[in-house]
């Protein structure tokens, strides 16, 4: 009986658990849906003035966006009755990091799955002098491609000076010293998580 008892507490204690880890996930959820008829209501938690938000379809074309114009919570409404059957998502880019909320199109009627949400990390890229100082977050798990190019000036033959992949599980960090002498442009390429980042300099 006292078995019996312990293991029924054991249960209890391990709905419980659960319970407190889906609401937990829930109110951690960097957004909120709502659909009604054919209205989407979408509300954003946190958002910062000048992100971007835009709406891509499964090719990464921006089919709509917008700059948000006010720090803090953002909400409105969409009609996505008119977009053909497919994957779609919105992206919301800001500072160093793209929130993507992917959903699904089926006759007429958004179906959003907060399993899928995903945030990417992007990378940073400082310039001080003949030096280069790249970083990114990686606790996303995306290892971090560097590809930096030169072009000397008056000449079109462009050679690739540095070529790597980076990963870490915490934070990538490195340096890279150009060559002062020579004159002509460099080009910072950074690949991650499907992406493409660049500077010029």
């Amino acid at each position: 009986m006292k078995n019996i008892i312990t293991n029924t507490k054991k249960g209890f204690l391990l709905v419980a658990l659960c319970v407190s880890m889906v609401s937990f996930a829930n109110e951690n959820s960097f957004y909120n849906v709502t659909i009604e008829a054919n209205k989407t209501t979408l509300t954003i938690n946190n958002v910062k003035e000048g992100s971007l938000l835009s709406l891509k379809d499964a090719l990464g074309h921006v089919i709509a966006s917008e700059t948000i114009k006010t720090s803090g919570k953002y909400t409105r409404e969409f009609d996505l009755s008119f977009l053909a059957n497919g994957d779609y998502m919105f992206e919301v880019d800001k500072d160093l990091e793209i929130k993507e909320i992917p959903f699904a199109v089926k006759s007429g009627v958004a179906l959003f799955n907060k399993n899928e949400e995903k945030v990417i990390y992007k990378p940073f890229i400082r310039v001080s002098g003949d030096m280069v100082f790249v970083s990114k977050l990686a606790i996303d798990g995306e290892p971090l491609d560097v590809e930096i190019i030169f072009t000397p000036k008056n000449s079109g033959n462009s050679s690739v000076v540095v070529s790597e992949t980076i990963k870490n599980k915490d934070k990538i960090e490195r340096v890279y010293q150009l060559s002062g002498a020579k004159k002509g442009e460099y080009q910072v390429i950074l690949y991650t998580a499907g992406r493409k980042f660049e500077k010029k300099i």
